[in-house]
């Protein structure tokens, strides 16, 4: 899992594209276009990537979380480069404490339920780098494309 999880972010994937090799060159101007009325920003993006990295690890110890209407998808208020790269930095920080449980999580932890739900702390691991994965689908169009 830590593999994984090290690869999708900045590794080696079979996929070929990482996180953080597809922002690195994003400035805030670009993260913050919006492709159409419809769809989210990269920077958006981001935002929703590391909200939901932190509600699972949460959940993952216990915490009830209700996902908000919005989804964690809110509009950036501040759009300068200073910004953005705060924003980064909190996806990598999101990075290392995920890392950081994964190097220590038991196999007890892996199989406990959370609270009354079908899904094991194992499950929603692999839940978060799906989401992470197709997330990262959608950052790498929006980074490749003038849209």
């Amino acid at each position: 899992m830590v593999k994984l999880f090290k690869d999708l972010f900045d590794g080696d994937p079979w996929l070929d594209v990482t996180t953080l090799g597809t922002l690195q060159n994003v400035s805030a101007q670009k993260a913050a276009r919006k492709p159409s009325a419809i769809s989210n920003s990269i920077w958006e993006t981001v935002n929703h990537v590391i909200s939901w990295r932190e509600v699972v690890l949460d959940r993952i110890h216990g915490a009830p979380a209700n996902t908000p209407s919005h989804n964690y998808f809110l509009p950036v208020e501040d759009t300068s480069e200073k910004a953005w790269q705060e924003t980064l930095q909190k996806l990598e920080k999101t990075q290392q404490v995920w890392l950081d449980f994964l190097e220590s999580v038991t196999e007890e932890k892996l199989s406990q339920r959370y609270l009354d739900s079908e899904y094991t702390a194992y499950d929603l691991i692999y839940g978060i780098m799906q989401h992470d994965a197709y997330h990262l689908g959608q950052l790498t169009l929006l980074a490749k494309y003038d849209l």
